[in-house]
């Protein structure tokens, strides 16, 4: 099996990840929201210049308690360091991210959504992983490109084809 085809569950790889999944060429979200967590500003740079091996690795590590997340700090630091000689940019760390508050949907969410004509209801935010609400604020940054957030909300079950 691909990891192309590895289930959410399994690893935690999105099928609108799928078209870069088995090469890593592109940070997955499950990696990105992993940075988040660890205040790491890994650019895509340094990630292109990571062997196959290390990018495996830092969609394998852990990064939920506190032990890990230190960890997982110093694997990313360590990479990068080797890659660019100095350490990755640091980010303030949210004490309390968005993608945690299954309470409240952030506007750029409910307004991606809007202007892909869909409708995120409350229920529906709180039934999703906190990944799936990541994914689902990340993919719907002005800054960002959001052609993957309408197959995000077909994958996630808020809408249907």
């Amino acid at each position: 099996m691909t990891q192309a085809n590895i289930s959410l569950e399994t690893n935690d790889f999105f099928q609108f990840e799928a078209d870069f999944v088995e090469s890593l060429r592109c940070i997955p979200m499950q990696v990105r929201l992993k940075l988040d967590t660890c205040g790491v500003k890994l650019k895509l740079e340094h990630w292109h210049r990571f062997s196959e091996a290390d990018r495996e690795q830092l969609t394998q590590l852990q990064c939920g308690d506190r032990a890990s997340t230190v960890a997982y700090t110093a694997y990313v630091q360590a990479l990068v360091h080797r890659v660019q000689g100095a350490p990755a940019s640091t980010l303030a760390i949210d004490p309390h991210p968005p993608w945690h508050n299954g309470e409240v949907i952030p506007d750029d969410v409910q307004a991606q959504a809007q202007a892909e004509g869909a409708q995120i209801g409350l229920e529906q935010w709180r039934s999703l992983r906190p990944l799936q609400r990541f994914a689902l604020i990340k993919l719907s940054r002005p800054s960002h490109e959001n052609r993957n957030f309408y197959p995000a909300l077909v994958e996630f079950g808020l809408v249907s084809l």
